[in-house]
């Protein structure tokens, strides 16, 4: 039996709806390695960090995960099912 498929953020089963790709290093910068992501995951990812931000510090899961609003992010959503999509307001870290 093959095994779900994860996001590499969260760590929750994929699952088919609402899958964004992710480049750990940006668009903007030449990355060109994707990975699919709960759009979800994706978009907070995308509203606490600028784009420069992700190149210079937070360009491997590792360090994504190891920022305190990313962790509590995590923590929140992994009650939540694959699916599941809602909103993301931007960080006020990043409004600055």
């Amino acid at each position: 039996m093959l095994e779900e498929p994860q996001c590499p953020l969260c760590g929750r089963p994929l699952g088919t709806v609402n899958i964004d790709r992710h480049h750990l290093v940006p668009k903007t910068f030449k990355g060109r390695e994707q990975f699919p992501i709960h759009k979800i995951c994706h978009r907070k990812i995308h509203s606490v960090f600028t784009e420069r931000e992700l190149l210079r510090e937070f360009h491997t899961w590792e360090k994504l995960r190891e920022n305190e609003e990313i962790r509590r992010f995590i923590e929140w959503v992994a009650k939540k099912p694959a699916g599941f999509y809602t909103s993301t307001a931007t960080s006020n870290n990043k409004k600055r």
